[in-house]
């Protein structure tokens, strides 16, 4: 694990340094509630009132010049673009300053290729970050950044080549930054020289389109009780909150949110952070949900029956939520039409009872229950293999405890968009397509 310091000049970088694309700050790294912060925590990164910090522009013209047209090559390798795809790609990061020591996988160009490298970029750094807060650009260089893939617990970082350890170095304060569940329209940044200033960024621009806000105005923390994880912290962030959770990993989107501390209705001030406690879906590898109900009596370990066909995003009519994966390929479990769960017009009937071969479910929820994680005649149309994990959750239709109203739009439209355009591709399938007709396949 190497250290980048600050101001450092990189050893085998993309981009000649001398020139000026990116100015690093002096910023001292804060401490930070847990090791892994999601891309669109408010108050991770951090801006300035000063000019850009980041030459978008001119890394741009230096990448697509045909002296260059190797290392690009290299660079967008690292990135798994193609060359074509850079100017477009470019213009979708946004410049942002690290305030914390930032775990990544950066890249040297060393004889024609990108030489990948764990790194430890330290708070003040210049980069540029992707429409999910993820560090994707190095600016002072123009190396490829992509996520940390190992432990930050047994992390042993190198101060050598001019990177000498800098004052308030903490081992226990790193940060590995973990995509947010939808794309961002703004990233909420704290000014590095005035932390009672916000900088709300849209994402692609470089600050021309910056909006001030107060950092010290207090935010109600929302009801989020018997919401899913990441629909919580959609909530959360839409007023300025980050999320705090225990374990060692993000839980999964659809987990369930048992408590909030504070509670709803407690004021705090923006990037405050509100622990999450959550009971993980242990439904998910039949692809099933559990109904909304009191949480006192919801039975963690067992998914319950299906829900009904989930309505159309925005529909309000009723309170289910929706919890197939975001980005999984196939289609979220089928549950055929609301109140409907029999077996699909067509399918082979259910055996009957004692052949032997089949036992019934044992489990204490009504017997109607999970078809997809019970049945083993032929699957229903849609889907030709096994229901998909739901470690990851689609942006709810509605509050399945307060309300059935639409997908959230908590505070700033920042989150609620995108999250919804996201998650509507897996559930089309599922809404109101006849069981006879098959809609898709699994690959």
């Amino acid at each position: 694990m190497k250290a980048v310091a600050a101001g450092a000049a990189s050893l085998a970088p993309f981009f000649d340094e001398r020139v000026g694309l990116g100015r690093d700050a002096a910023v001292r790294s804060r401490p930070v509630h847990g090791g892994l912060q999601q891309g669109d925590t408010p108050g991770l990164y951090g801006g300035t009132g000063e000019a850009a910090i980041c030459d978008v522009e001119r890394l741009k013209r230096y990448l697509a010049e045909p002296r260059n047209d190797r290392k690009a090559r290299a660079w967008a390798g690292a990135l798994d673009l193609r060359t074509d795809e850079i100017p477009e790609y470019l213009d979708r990061l946004t410049p942002v300053l690290l305030r914390h020591d930032t775990l990544v996988k950066n890249h040297d160009y060393k004889k024609g290729k990108a030489v990948p490298f764990n790194a430890l970029l330290q708070a003040g750094i210049a980069i540029l970050v992707d429409e999910q807060g993820l560090p994707a650009v190095k600016c002072s260089c123009g190396n490829p950044l992509r996520p940390f893939e190992g432990d930050r617990s047994r992390i042993s970082v190198s101060f050598d080549d001019g990177n000498e350890k800098w004052k308030g170095y903490d081992r226990s304060e790193v940060v590995v930054v973990r995509p947010a569940s939808h794309k961002l329209d703004r990233i909420a940044l704290v000014d590095v020289e005035d932390p009672d200033r916000g900088v709300e960024r849209p994402v692609g621009t470089t600050g021309e389109e910056d909006t001030a806000f107060d950092t010290r105005k207090r935010q109600a923390v929302p009801p989020l009780v018997g919401t899913t994880f990441g629909e919580a912290s959609r909530r959360l962030a839409g007023r300025g909150l980050a999320v705090a959770y225990d374990g060692e990993d993000v839980p999964p989107d659809g987990a369930r949110v048992t408590a909030s501390d504070p509670a709803a209705g407690a004021e705090l001030r923006f990037g405050a952070h509100v622990t999450l406690s959550v009971a993980e879906d242990t439904g998910a590898s039949g692809g099933g949900t559990t109904p909304p109900g009191p949480e006192s009596s919801r039975a963690t370990k067992d998914p319950g029956p299906p829900p009904p066909s989930s309505p159309p995003s925005g529909s309000p009519s009723g309170p289910v939520t929706s919890e197939g994966p975001v980005t999984s390929e196939g289609p979220r479990s089928p549950s055929g039409t609301p109140g409907d769960t029999s077996a699909p017009a067509g399918s082979t009937p259910p055996p009957p009872p004692d052949t032997g071969s089949s036992p019934p479910p044992t489990r204490s929820t009504p017997p109607p229950a999970s078809p997809e994680a019970s049945r083993t005649g032929s699957p229903p149309p849609g889907s030709t293999g096994p229901p998909p994990r739901t470690t990851v959750s689609s942006s709810p239709a509605g509050d399945p405890v307060t309300s059935g109203t639409p997908p959230p739009s908590a505070g700033r439209p920042t989150s609620s968009a995108p999250a919804t355009s996201v998650s509507a591709a897996p559930g089309a399938p599922t809404t109101n397509a006849p069981a006879e007709r098959p809609r898709r396949t699994r690959e």
